[in-house]
């Protein structure tokens, strides 16, 4: 089990580095919003459930964790997306060639 909690681990971090990488990549608010939590949201999960595979004895509240996340961060996703639309952030257009 040590070897899956390691690759899930793995799996985790490249997650959350890519979601980091999107944010800074994406052009406006919106785009940012969704390269950051769907990326992030898999990266926290996965490298959570690989802690919970290497330290049997937290694999409940690993699992409670990854419960909390999977709701609070597409939630809290979709609140700081509709603030951004009420105060006017117009997304950016990207002409095409």
């Amino acid at each position: 089990m040590i070897i899956v909690g390691k690759i899930l681990i793995l799996i985790g971090s490249i997650f959350l580095f890519l979601g980091g990488l999107g944010i800074f990549r994406m052009p406006d608010v919106y785009n940012r919003l969704q390269a950051g939590t769907k990326a992030t949201t898999l990266g926290f999960m996965t490298l959570t459930l690989g802690v919970g595979f290497m330290h049997p004895s937290w694999f409940l509240k690993c699992i409670v964790i990854i419960i909390f996340i999977a709701f609070t961060n597409p939630v809290s996703s979709s609140v700081l997306a509709k603030s951004a639309y009420r105060r006017g952030v117009n997304p950016r257009k990207v002409d095409k060639k």
